[in-house]
């Protein structure tokens, strides 16, 4: 018997990038298990990522090309070949480039996979679409609005090594529940022994291990930082010295910070003025402090606003000079890898539009600029994971819209298909992986033989390409040649051997840290830090749909014995809440606002504030009764970049 042991990655959408080792036996994968030699994984993956084997061989996985032969949005398809498949595609590109132009494309790229060759990191595919004058992806679905709020005051996205959480004193997690996505920060933060001050709307099961847990109403996050940093500078325990040198219109912040009062403060956040002090006092003596801010506590209309005025903390008590002191958000920014050797966009024959992830209902529906006529959804399911679900789907059901869908299972989005096309997973694939919460790059080597007819993304592309009739060397590279076209620089070599190598970060702040950015003026923002409330006022409830244990997105939303660990869809209520509105615990509920609705079964708790309820995402429409709580989030921008604001979102609840 043959038994050999491939190392890989986890492509998924988590801040971990786990390097892990698939076993084979005569070329069957028998087994998966987290890298014990790297630093972060340790020889642990999660609950999710533990049953990714079964994924790969589920039976309802697609194996083959199918063509609609229903409505869209029926889910009806028949088999095909790759040639009727491609002859297809190409013969409806051609026709809408002609009558429409090249713009009339739409690649969209979601977050199924992050990997550099088949993931939205290196956008797969753009070479092509580029040559084809396509308009151009903007994924804004995730964490824009936070990575420019830190480029206004850091100069850069990146923050601090997260394994130096180790050597913090007190570390404050601020909207993030490792514990559910991304536990391996977890290790570090334990080998701290720091004091744990999670800052968090619910109390998640990442609140239940720390040692204070504050919930400030949604969207409030900047408010709450200033409070805190009135308190500090109220005490003279600002680095004075760390402020003169390091950085830039101390003095104009400082008036700013004076504007909010631990009183003010807490009629804002809802957070009581003594636990304010109180933290804000346990800050001012303890070097050094670490914080912790994940991506949800940046989708609401003031995020990036809040990501600018937490990276200023840490510059006014001059922890960012400490090792175990700063902020780590994502590491994505101290990766310096050749993208643009990956994308080409020297290939595009002339400028093209651009065009926002988040609005995809609003610009497929769009009557009044150049129509999108062909739409490539790639490791993406809109349907699932867009807000604005309702307008989601009426933009897929067009029928002058042609949709060609690469995908794994047959999604929500899939259903509203002309073509579906057969993906690779990860262990039959070459890929290069970039943690966003770690400072590992990570290779994956195909461990398996695809299934069926998959193809990789890269090899889509390249067979469209010659199918189109196009000439040009780039869309015909390699898997192995794009891995170095990426990685120029870097010891490919000894990556593929190893399985992942560690890159020396970034300096942070890059320059100096911008109290005053003058950057940010010149975008049309405010140049100092401060606070931007939420846009969604009025009546209702603030909804918070945060990431759910037993899914990641919308991947594994079809794994039975996931679905069956996370049970009915649920929202959690106050009891106080729940009260006023005569709901009790199980009962089954609705859930709505003017966009749409859901149903869900009533949890009445206090691990929610009042005024605040709590589901997560990742659920499909088609197992939750047509809809999930994406039907009530607007398609509407966050304060930078265009972000999300998942979190920016108030809704009804009545009993069914």
């Amino acid at each position: 018997m043959d038994r050999v042991k491939v190392l890989g990655a986890c492509p998924l959408d988590c801040p971990d990038a786990c390097s892990w080792v698939v076993s084979v036996e005569d070329g069957v994968a028998t087994g998966l298990r987290g890298n014990k030699d790297h630093p972060v994984t340790r020889g642990a993956l999660c609950v999710k990522v533990n049953r990714y084997l079964e994924q790969v061989g589920a039976p309802d996985r697609l194996r083959y090309p199918l063509r609609r032969v229903g409505p869209k949005g029926s889910g009806r398809f028949e088999r095909i070949s790759w040639d009727d498949a491609l002859d297809e595609i190409a013969t409806r590109l051609t026709g809408i480039i002609d009558e429409f132009g090249g713009e009339a494309i739409w690649p969209f790229h979601g977050t199924g996979s992050l990997g550099y060759l088949q993931g939205m990191e290196g956008f797969p595919g753009r070479r092509l679409f580029n040559v084809l004058g396509a308009s151009h992806h903007v994924p804004t679905i995730c964490s824009v609005a936070g990575s420019a709020g830190l480029g206004y005051t850091l100069g850069t996205a990146g923050g601090m090594d997260p394994e130096d959480l180790a050597h913090a004193k007190l570390i404050l997690l601020w909207g993030t529940n490792p514990l559910t996505s991304g536990h391996h920060l977890w290790k570090f933060v334990q080998d701290s022994g720091a004091y744990l001050v999670s800052i968090d709307p619910v109390r998640t099961r990442t609140s239940e291990r720390c040692d204070e847990h504050i919930a400030p109403l949604p969207g409030t996050d900047a408010a709450l930082a200033l409070g805190l940093l009135h308190v500090i500078v109220g005490l003279g325990a600002q680095d004075d010295e760390y402020i003169a040198e390091h950085t830039v219109g101390w003095p104009e912040f400082r008036d700013r910070i004076m504007e909010f009062t631990p009183e003010r403060t807490a009629t804002i956040t809802g957070v009581p003025r003594e636990r304010i002090t109180a933290l804000g006092e346990r800050i001012a003596r303890t070097r050094p402090t670490a914080i912790r801010a994940s991506q949800g506590m940046q989708r609401h209309a003031g995020g990036g606003m809040a990501l600018r005025v937490l990276a200023c903390l840490p510059g006014v008590t001059g922890d960012w000079a400490i090792r175990g002191g700063g902020l780590h958000y994502s590491t994505s920014g101290h990766f310096r890898l050749d993208v643009a050797a990956l994308t080409r966009d020297d290939l595009l024959p002339h400028p093209v539009r651009t065009l926002t992830m988040t609005r995809l209902g609003e610009t497929l529906l769009d009557t009044e600029n150049p129509p999108v006529k062909a739409l490539f959804v790639i490791a993406a399911n809109p349907v699932g994971s867009n807000p604005d679900q309702r307008r989601v789907i009426e933009g897929l059901s067009r029928d002058d819209l042609f949709t060609v869908v690469l995908e794994h299972f047959g999604t929500d989005t899939v259903d509203y298909a002309d073509i579906v096309l057969p993906a690779t997973m990860q262990p039959e694939h070459l890929d290069v992986i970039a943690g966003y919460g770690h400072l590992y790059l990570v290779w994956n080597e195909p461990a398996v033989r695809p299934q069926g007819e998959c193809l990789s993304t890269t090899e889509t592309f390249r067979r469209l390409a010659r199918r189109l009739g196009l000439t040009d060397p780039a869309l015909f590279d390699s898997d192995e040649d794009l891995a170095r076209q990426l990685l120029r620089g870097y010891d490919l070599d000894r990556l593929r051997a190893e399985g992942f190598l560690k890159i020396p970060p970034g300096r942070v702040p890059a320059d100096k840290l911008h109290f005053v950015s003058a950057r940010a003026e010149l975008d049309g923002h405010d140049p100092l830090p401060g606070y931007t409330p939420p846009a969604d006022h009025g009546d209702g409830l603030i909804l918070i749909s945060a990431a759910s244990h037993y899914f990641l997105n919308t991947t594994f939303g079809a794994n039975p014995e996931l679905r069956r660990r996370a049970g009915e869809s649920t929202i959690t209520l106050h009891p106080a809440d729940a009260a006023a509105r005569g709901i009790t615990d199980g009962a089954p509920v609705e859930v709505s606002n003017a966009r749409g609705s859901f149903e869900a079964v009533a949890e009445v708790s206090e691990q929610v504030r009042p005024g605040v309820a709590a589901t997560t995402k990742g659920r499909w429409a088609k197992f939750t009764g047509g809809a999930t709580v994406n039907a009530t989030i607007a398609e509407r921008d966050a304060d930078y970049a265009g972000g999300a604001v998942f979190h920016d979102n108030r809704v009804q609840v009545r009993t069914r």
